[in-house]
This record gives C-alpha cells, sequence and structure tokens, in this order.
C-alpha cells in the first residue's frame, strides 16, 4: 500500500516438539527423552544382562529402545500411536537390531503382556498407578522394572512411615516389591518438555508374593486412610465406616451358614475373592489418599460398633495414626479385625 510500513513477518522458530517430522501430543503424556547421558544412566542403572528379554513401554521414537536392543537379547515394546510404531521400524529397518526387536501396537493396560525379565520404560504419566499394578500382579516373575514417573507420584512409591507423602499407594507398592529411588530428572531433559519434574524408580517384586486377599487388604488400607492423620478410632468410629462394616459381617455370615461341612476359616477362603462393595479394578490402588468423606456422625450398630473398638484397644492402634504406622502393623492389624470375623471386602 502506498505509503504504508512493509511488516517484515518474524521466521518462526522450530517447535521442540517434532523429531523426524513427527508431532507429540502432550495430552496423550508423550515427552521424548531426548540427553543421551540420562539414556545411558537409565540403561546403566537397570542391571541388563545380555541373555535378557526387555518389556519397553511407551518406545516413542525409539532413543532408549536403541540402548535396549544393544545391551539385552530381545526388546518388546508396546506402543499405542500408530506414528510412533512406524518410525521405530522404519529407524531399525536394516539394521543388525531388527530382527530383536518386537513391537506390539496397541493400549499396554489393555494388553497381556508377553513374559519377560526386565521392564524399562518412560510412560505416560496419567497411567502410572495402574500399570505398576498391573507390572506387580503379572503372572509370570520378572526381575524388577525400572520406570520413569513424575516425580511427586515417584516419591509417594517410595515414602516411609512418618513422610508428609506416606500414603496407601506407598504401602500398597511396598507389600508387592521393593522400592527404590535412582534418579531425579529434570523437565528440560524431554522434547517437548513437560510441566513437572521426573524421577526413575526400581521396582523389584517381593518373591514369593505376599499371601493377602488383596480385595481385603486394598479394602482394608481405604478405610484407614480416609485421612491418614485422624486416629484409627476417630476414623472407625465413624457411622457410614461401622455400617459398611457391619454389612460385610452379616453377608459372610450368610455366606458361612450355607457352606455345610466347611470349616469357618477355609470357608472365608473360598469367599474372599467376592465383592461387597468394592469392584476389581486396577483403578481401586490409584493414590487417591482421602478419597472418602469424613462422616461426623457418630454410631452405627452398637453392639457391632464396640466390637470394632474392642480389636483398636486389643492391638494398642485406637490413638495411633496410618500416617505413622509401618506395613507390619496394618498386617497385624488386619490380621486383628479377620480374627474377630471383621472384613473390608
Amino acid at each position: 500500500m502506498a505509503g504504508g510500513k512493509i511488516r517484515k513477518e518474524k521466521p518462526k522458530a522450530p517447535s521442540n516438539n517434532y523429531q523426524g517430522g513427527i508431532s507429540f501430543h502432550k495430552s496423550k503424556g508423550q515427552h521424548i527423552l531426548k540427553n543421551p547421558l540420562l539414556v545411558d544412566s537409565i540403561v546403566q542403572k537397570a542391571g541388563i544382562k545380555s541373555t535378557d528379554v526387555i518389556l519397553e513401554i511407551g518406545p516413542g521414537t525409539g532413543n532408549l529402545t536403541k540402548k535396549l536392543l544393544e545391551a539385552g537379547k530381545e526388546v518388546i515394546a508396546v506402543e499405542l500411536d500408530s506414528r510412533m510404531v512406524l518410525e521405530l521400524q522404519r529407524r531399525f529397518q536394516g539394521t543388525p537390531l531388527s530382527n530383536r526387536l518386537k513391537v506390539i501396537q496397541g493400549d499396554v493396560l489393555k494388553t497381556e503382556l508377553p513374559r519377560f525379565d526386565i521392564c524399562v520404560a518412560n510412560i505416560p504419566y496419567q497411567i502410572s498407578s495402574p500399570l505398576t499394578f498391573k507390572l506387580l500382579f503379572h503372572p509370570t516373575s520378572f526381575r524388577c522394572a525400572v520406570i520413569m514417573y513424575q516425580r511427586e507420584f515417584a516419591m509417594r512409591l517410595v515414602a516411609q512411615p512418618g513422610d508428609n507423602l506416606y500414603c496407601r499407594l506407598s504401602v500398597n507398592t511396598q507389600l508387592y516389591a521393593r522400592v527404590s529411588h535412582l534418579l531425579k530428572v529434570g523437565k528440560n531433559n524431554f522434547r517437548p518438555p513437560p510441566k513437572v519434574d521426573s524421577s526413575v524408580v526400581r521396582i523389584e517384586p517381593r518373591k514369593p508374593q505376599p499371601q493377602v486377599n488383596k480385595k481385603e487388604w486394598d479394602g482394608f488400607l481405604r478405610v484407614c486412610f480416609i485421612r491418614k492423620n485422624k486416629t484409627l478410632g476417630a476414623i472407625f468410629r465413624q457411622k457410614s465406616v461401622v455400617l459398611m462394616l457391619e454389612k460385610n459381617f452379616k453377608t459372610l455370615q450368610a455366606v458361612l451358614a450355607s457352606l455345610n461341612g466347611v470349616t469357618g476359616e477355609a470357608a472365608v477362603m473360598d469367599v474372599g475373592d467376592q465383592s461387597m462393595g468394592m469392584e476389581d479394578d486396577d483403578n481401586e490402588m490409584e493414590d487417591d489418599d482421602e478419597d472418602m468423606e469424613m462422616d461426623e456422625g457418630q454410631g452405627g450398630g452398637g453392639e457391632f460398633k464396640e466390637k470394632v473398638m474392642n480389636v483398636l484397644k486389643e492391638g494398642g492402634f485406637e490413638e495411633k495414626r496410618s500416617s505413622k504406622l509401618s506395613q507390619q502393623e496394618f498386617l497385624y492389624l488386619l490380621s486383628l479385625f479377620n480374627k474377630s470375623g471383621i472384613h473390608f471386602s
């Protein structure tokens, strides 16, 4: 335009959300490791043997996959994004590593996982809890899992009694595995960078696995952690808790009465997997402490409430708080409840 100024457009800076022509979606948890020194450190800390079959979850464009292939016998990579699957295949096609890479396209939470020796993964953080327990309950044993988590979630996994982040997730995970923090990872080690820092955690399943009823244990912890800093006496006096336990008690007694010729303990084992107000879902293991509202109403069945309180008094737990109880103390308290015929599932 005559007399006007021509506006020069500044060239756009290249986006950090691309690699090899592929755009990454933060909403899907796609944050690719770009620091080669960090990748090397993760592989080294995993302690991979040359005979290991390695499960990798969310391989992305294959930066970590390449190092895993060089270290182990075989890599089984589970990837949901079809674009990443194609990029992974393209990257290793025609190389000596290609025949040792198996790619499974699908949702890892819905996929039947094959046998593996070790799991190494940089996972989408939104599946952290269900994936952790899917691995821990995997039907075939594995040596360990080395996983990148959002930092706060990682610190909950390794928290000890008395720590601020000690919660139901801590107790649940540490019952089934030894958990250790390996290293902190800053957000700038990823492309695109996430909003929070991360941590790498090592998870080693306990052998043999603890002999507990999973539903019973999780139902018990859900009650204990309604408010982890309240005394257990205050929690178990709540009307909603007393009524729930009384309902379970009456249901179990009715089932036992119908099982003629079966001893009480054996009958409990038989019906232990029957859900009484709990669904069998991996998401029950999610860390949502204090997700149940405290019912300030006192009461419930008077006699049954007294029965519950007597269990707490017998073990000296009435004035104790879940935030400071060890795993062995939780197991002992659960055994006292069960001995009195009180169950949580």
